[in-house]
């Protein structure tokens, strides 16, 4: 693995932190947390909790929104062991979207080449020992952070570390985003202790996890694409479902830009006849949030 800490090409070679306004706008504080869960579509919450074992593994309990108001969901948050996160911030919360996009366009501009052609974004509200396993996400990501202290964990982008098949299956929504783990790894990793005010980067599909340090956290977690992410995505898409009919697609990593794009143009219309069904649409809820009992996870209530 070279310095650049990943195998495919892109203007940000490692982690690296950049300084943000947004604490000081108010978006961090109980009052506006508590307001906007009143008030945020019960839809796109997703509420995990996440339990190890001895070697790192993990498993995933998923929770329904419940019945508690803003207040109460909150309290739970801040006692508990669960990692909430808000989808579509951009529509759920405008303010702290404008806000985060101007900020988002000054890290833009510190990494050239960099374009973004499309941005989303999710509020992570976060209890004070959650932790977040080894995973990858299929796009650029730059987490704001607001409230608490986090320890990121970012390891290097290599076949070792994240191999073609696994992200595949993550892009065409065959599993969730997290990864095979071994201990081992962590002598590979890069480790960042962010603080509120700094917002955090790295490179392009970097496997990483996340450590929360004993504080209730909030972070703005905001994707982007750029068109070369697009025209990979889309060949892994393609790869997947080739690998499903029993095919061997070469890495993408070994395509050019012409190959990249054809195989971009497939996945579309391989989407829209459904070659690969979503396995991970629903998940059967498990808990939903509570005051007051062990890691914030009470009984589902139907």
């Amino acid at each position: 693995m070279s310095e650049r800490g990943t195998r495919y090409p892109g203007p940000i070679a490692r982690a690296g932190v950049h300084p943000h306004s947004l604490i000081a706008q108010g978006f961090a504080e109980d009052a506006a947390l508590a307001a906007l869960l009143d008030r945020y579509p019960a839809e796109l919450f997703d509420i995990n909790l996440y339990d190890y074992d001895d070697e790192g593994q993990v498993s995933l309990r998923t929770g329904a929104r419940g019945r508690l108001d803003g207040g109460q969901l909150l309290e739970a948050i801040q006692q508990g062991r669960l990692w909430v996160n808000l989808r579509n911030v951009e529509t759920g919360w405008p303010e702290l979207w404008a806000a985060a996009m101007a900020e988002f366009r000054q890290v833009e501009a510190a990494y050239p080449g960099l374009k973004a052609v499309k941005n989303g974004g999710q509020l992570i509200l976060s209890s004070p020992k959650a932790r977040v396993p080894y995973h990858f996400d299929a796009a650029g990501v730059v987490l704001f952070h607001l409230r608490g202290r986090k320890r990121i964990f970012v390891y290097p982008g290599d076949e070792a570390h994240l191999a073609e098949r696994d992200m595949e299956q993550v892009v065409s929504r065959q599993t969730t985003e997290e990864l095979p783990y071994r201990l081992a790894f962590e002598g590979d990793a890069q480790i960042i202790d962010l603080e509120p005010g700094q917002a955090l980067t790295w490179p392009l599909y970097a496997p990483h996890r996340v450590e929360n340090l004993d504080r209730f956290c909030v972070s703005l977690s905001m994707d982007f694409q750029t068109w070369p992410s697009r025209l990979r995505n889309g060949a892994l898409y393609t790869n997947a479902v080739l690998r499903s009919r029993g095919g061997a697609p070469r890495p993408t990593d070994t395509m050019g830009q012409g190959e990249l794009t054809l195989r971009w143009a497939a996945s579309l219309g391989l989407k829209r006849m459904g070659a690969l069904k979503n396995r991970i649409a629903h998940f059967e809820r498990q808990f939903e949030p509570e005051v007051g009992v062990t890691d914030g996870a009470g009984t589902l209530k139907v």
